[in-house]
């Protein structure tokens, strides 16, 4: 059946038709079948997602070709994400291993990161920095990379997330400056001060994830159930963080589709919403000032899910 398949760009055709006939579910860092179907081909074949045009040409050897149809296969019928699959996947132009003990990396927060968090640090000197539920420790070793000079904590309660967020750190030899750290939110993190707290916690409401397409089941619950409204860890994060914030610290926070209950539930705190290339997606900056202003209010919020 697959005997007329020779090029790489043979593959990749071939699988997002497989893909879309099969009615496969998109949103684990890619949203249609071409380019998660490019994700499976190039990374099983041990080549980057840049790859020039050019050796679209290149063809696959029989072995190549065995592996990439059994990984389409695969993906199809067990509806586990391709980065688990290949056990890779790219977040911030880097790669990251990616496998069930954390998330698949793709917050939008990437771009943040690239673009360095311009303007909301335009002149900040940041020396420390946390990334808050790191999960694979993309958002933390990526920070690290693209800024020399930062030392970073990942943090997580997950062990297993923490395990895997340590073989990245190694990946990308990021050791001297990156730190991995076991803590429920900040309660491991004591007396421990950041000028830049990033966090992509989980927020998806409990309606939410109990209609979550199968591909999701892959995915540990600990890194996307969050409550009735997806706020259960979101308004401890607020609530804490003026306490590990420096004087002129700044937390960014990704809530996705939980930012109108977020904005609804504390009118008055000053949220920005960053608008990105591909448009809002749910992630707010705050300063620390406005954090302490508006600490009676979140407070009261963030208490009454722990009654």
């Amino acid at each position: 059946m697959t005997e007329a398949l020779q090029t790489i760009v043979d593959w990749i055709r071939y699988a997002a038709s497989r893909f879309n006939a099969a009615g496969l579910v998109f949103g684990h860092s890619h949203d249609n079948a071409i380019d998660e179907a490019t994700h499976l081909v190039l990374s099983s074949l041990h080549l980057p997602p840049d790859l020039p045009p050019a050796y679209g040409n290149a063809r696959l050897t029989a072995d190549e070709e065995l592996k990439v149809s059994a990984l389409i296969e695969r993906r199809i019928e067990t509806l586990q994400p391709v980065a688990y699959l290949v056990g890779e996947a790219w977040f911030a132009g880097m790669p990251f291993k990616s496998d069930p003990r954390a998330l698949v990396p793709r917050s939008p927060i990437a771009e943040l990161i690239e673009d360095g968090f311009s303007p909301w640090l335009d002149g900040r000197e940041v020396e420390r920095a946390l990334d808050l539920c790191t999960g694979s420790g993309c958002i933390g070793i990526a920070m690290a990379a693209h800024n020399a000079h930062w030392r970073v904590d990942v943090a997580d309660i997950s062990g297993d997330a923490l395990a895997l967020a340590r073989e990245n750190i190694a990946l990308h030899r990021l050791g001297d400056r990156v730190r991995a750290v076991h803590s429920d939110l900040f309660a491991g993190l004591a007396n421990e001060r950041y000028d830049l707290i990033v966090s992509n916690p989980p927020y998806v409401t409990d309606a939410e994830y109990a209609a979550l397409p199968g591909e999701y089941a892959h995915e540990p619950r600990l890194g996307l159930a969050a409550g009735v409204d997806g706020l259960d860890i979101a308004l401890r994060i607020l609530r804490d963080a003026p306490e590990h914030l420096s004087d002129d610290g700044l937390l960014v926070v990704e809530v996705g589709e939980s930012e109108h209950a977020l904005s609804a539930l504390l009118p008055d705190v000053p949220f920005v919403w960053i608008e990105f290339k591909v448009g809002p997606m749910g992630v707010f900056v705050l300063e620390r000032h406005a954090l302490v202003e508006h600490a009676a209010a979140i407070r009261v919020a963030a208490d009454r899910r722990m009654v």
